[in-house]
């Protein structure tokens, strides 16, 4: 296929697709996802060989959110039954950390529900990655609080972070549709504050909350502008109780397609699956391996993941490995630092953007049930008594 070679070519050289190619990769049929699926993993060895890098979340303060994000099961308003507490301890979230590493991770992210951190939840924060990192050689931390004030992305960096994340979710357009006590470029300005003060900035999107086509470039587009590390790539995992509980518009196809997508338009990044894998990829799951070089292990955040022993499973029957404490995730171009400056390419021969042609909607899985039984609530882990799934 013409533009499979085109879109492999180019993400050997780090150029950007046209819009237009990219919504060719997200047109293309079942018959034709497997050469598809080829094509962008030719790019991802290229730049990630068969390393599989491991990230592990500690939910550090969950629920009870003033935020209104429609797809949160801990936002404002939400009845979903999670689980709630208030922020762990420096010590607690430590072990947690360490139950991930014992598992292969290489990255502990650090979340916390809110709008954003007050200076005393930094300096909480601070000493909860300085403990961390004084128990675990070599790990990597990512903090995860919301929008950050000036000075703050500072200070975690000083404590230690190695990165922060912040995801933009969906585009610019729709943004208003799914959140109305933050706005699109809120977010935009966090993901600028995280590359400002050194960190490496890690912004992804979710897919499956009723976006077009176009939507899904739009947003994918705006991260290659943004030129983030990490780019996580979330499938929406329909909490009952929460504005989109009854939306279940992904096949494990349409998250392939969407992952090399996104390879294509972002070739030398960490792709990261997200949360949602199992729900919404289930038994194509090794197929995503070969799109993202990146996976959360165990548990998310409020729901329950596939257990840990599955993934590590999963990697080596797929023939690819874990990557090591010792090995650099990113190709040498960006481990340097050389590359945040969008890779030279964005707004370049992107073409237009609304050329007459009526978006295109997401399609929806013809003839299936939505696995409502693959959505399980977290009852272990961080918050509980129970040992975490890693």
């Amino acid at each position: 296929m013409d533009l499979l070679n085109t879109l492999v070519d180019k993400g050997l050289r780090r150029e950007l697709p046209t819009r237009d190619e990219a919504l060719a990769v997200l047109a293309t049929s079942d018959d034709d996802l497997l050469d598809v699926v080829a094509a962008a993993g030719k790019v991802r060895r290229h730049w990630f060989g068969r390393r599989v890098k491991l990230n592990y979340l500690v939910n550090l303060k969950s629920g009870l959110c003033p935020e209104d994000c429609s797809y949160c099961s801990q936002r404002l308003g939400s009845t979903a039954g999670i689980l709630k507490y208030t922020w762990l301890k420096p010590d607690q979230a430590s072990d947690a950390a360490a139950a991930g590493v014992a598992g292969g991770a290489k990255r502990v992210c650090l979340v916390a529900s809110g709008r954003g951190p007050t200076d005393r939840d930094v300096d909480r924060v601070s000493e909860t990655i300085r403990t961390i990192k004084d128990n675990n050689e070599g790990v990597e931390v990512c903090a995860c609080l919301g929008l950050l004030s000036d000075g703050q992305a500072e200070r975690l960096r000083e404590a230690g972070a190695d990165a922060y994340n912040h995801n933009l979710n969906t585009s610019e357009a729709t943004y208003g549709e799914i959140t109305t006590t933050h706005t699109y470029e809120d977010r935009v300005d966090t993901v600028q504050k995280a590359h400002a003060a050194g960190l490496s900035a890690c912004s992804g999107l979710i897919a499956g909350m009723g976006e077009t086509d176009e939507d899904l470039v739009d947003v994918v587009f705006s991260l290659r502008e943004l030129d983030p590390d990490s780019v996580p790539v979330n499938f929406l995992i329909p909490f009952e109780g929460t504005p989109l509980g009854k939306e279940w518009n992904l096949t494990p196809q349409r998250c392939l397609r969407i992952l090399a997508m996104t390879r294509f338009v972002c070739p030398d990044v960490e792709v990261r699956i997200a949360g949602g894998r199992e729900v919404h990829l289930r038994t194509m799951q090794p197929l995503a391996l070969h799109l993202a070089n990146s996976i959360f292990l165990g548990d998310y955040l409020t729901s329950e993941g596939q257990a840990g022993k599955a993934d590590l499973e999963m990697i080596a029957d797929a023939g690819f490995e874990v990557e090591g404490t010792d090995q650099v995730t990113l190709p040498e171009h960006r481990a340097t630092g050389g590359c945040h400056d969008g890779g030279g390419v964005c707004g370049s021969g992107g073409g237009a953007c609304g050329s007459g042609e009526e978006p295109q909607v997401a399609d929806s899985p013809t003839g299936a049930e939505p696995r409502t039984d693959l959505v399980a609530v977290r009852r272990r882990g961080a918050g509980t008594d129970l040992a975490p799934n890693a």
